[in-house]
């Protein structure tokens, strides 16, 4: 029954509930009155478990941070239970920022991992809103490696990354080499329509065959499409769909509303390829190099 604060939690990655499943969806079932009422992740991840644990436990004024893995971003079709989780902490306004963290920093783990702050309070300006902070780049190197932990925050980093967030606007904030990049985006932005696109079942003539005058849908010819939640769904279709299945439509009793947060894509950029004539001129003169070594080693 106890509520706090704040809350600052590290829980373990992948770690299944296999046991605690008959518990945790009688839980489940409480709705509000129990700790997992957005949804259940999948079996074998239990990260989002400890993360309704927490936003449940948090103060009507709390705030959390808590460490997750990419997984927690964008696990989960649209309906699914992770989505759902997702749905459920952004419509209610609870995600303030998401911050990832450099490789390397923990002990027993090289991938990519994420502090999720979590606000039951969020300030006017925050209201609507989710920040992404991309501190990956922003780290030192240990001189001596713990386990995997290979780079490590010093006060330069931490003070780096604070200046990003409390800016709370799009750009880069640099400290020699350190960088920390920021963007932020509205709630909806997160959010997405999935869409069953059908296709006609023909005759042997190609011809549609039809039932009570509409055309039957070919179950082998279906497709699903993720459509922003901020684009009209009948103009991307004009432009992405029809030039290419103009006989096709949506089955709107299937259509559902997903979220997901693909961090990754916010922060992209574009590295053209090397020229082809520099990889050929490399080509050759590795050649070179071979053809007289080659010859050295025939001379003796």
């Amino acid at each position: 029954g106890y509520t706090f604060d704040y809350i600052i939690s590290n829980p373990p990655f992948g770690i299944d509930w296999k046991k605690e499943k008959d518990s945790v969806e009688r839980e489940a079932k409480l709705g509000e009155s129990g700790r997992f009422e957005a949804g259940l992740p999948a079996i074998g991840d239990g990260q989002m478990l400890f993360l309704q644990n927490g936003l449940k436990k948090l103060k009507p004024t709390g705030r959390m941070a808590i460490i997750q893995n990419g997984s927690s971003l964008f696990n989960g079709d649209a309906g699914s239970g992770p989505s759902n989780i997702r749905k459920f902490i952004i419509e209610n306004d609870r995600l303030e920022a998401i911050i990832q963290l450099p490789n390397d920093l923990f002990y027993n783990t090289g991938i990519a991992t994420y502090i999720w702050v979590v606000s039951k309070n969020k300030s006017a300006e925050r209201v609507g809103k989710v920040q992404l902070v991309d501190a990956s780049k922003c780290f030192e190197k240990r001189r001596k490696s713990l386990g995997s932990k290979r780079n490590e925050f010093t006060d330069r980093c931490i003070a780096l990354i604070m200046q990003a967030y409390r800016a709370f606007a799009d750009g880069e904030y640099r400290d020699g080499d350190l960088v920390v990049e920021c963007k932020v985006k509205e709630n909806d932005d997160f959010k997405y329509s999935k869409v069953t696109i059908e296709r006609p079942l023909c005759d042997e003539s190609g011809n549609p065959i039809l039932k009570k005058g509409k055309p039957q849908a070919d179950s082998v010819k279906r497709d699903t499409e993720n459509i922003s939640w901020k684009e009209d769904i009948e103009a991307y279709m004009q432009k992405n769909v029809y030039p290419y299945a103009p006989d096709a439509w949506i089955d709107e009793k299937k259509t559902k509303v997903g979220y997901e947060i693909p961090f990754t894509r916010e922060f992209y950029k574009y590295v053209a390829p090397r020229k082809s004539e520099d990889i050929f001129a490399v080509l050759q003169e590795l050649e070179a190099q071979e053809k007289s070594l080659m010859s050295k080693i025939m001379q003796r």
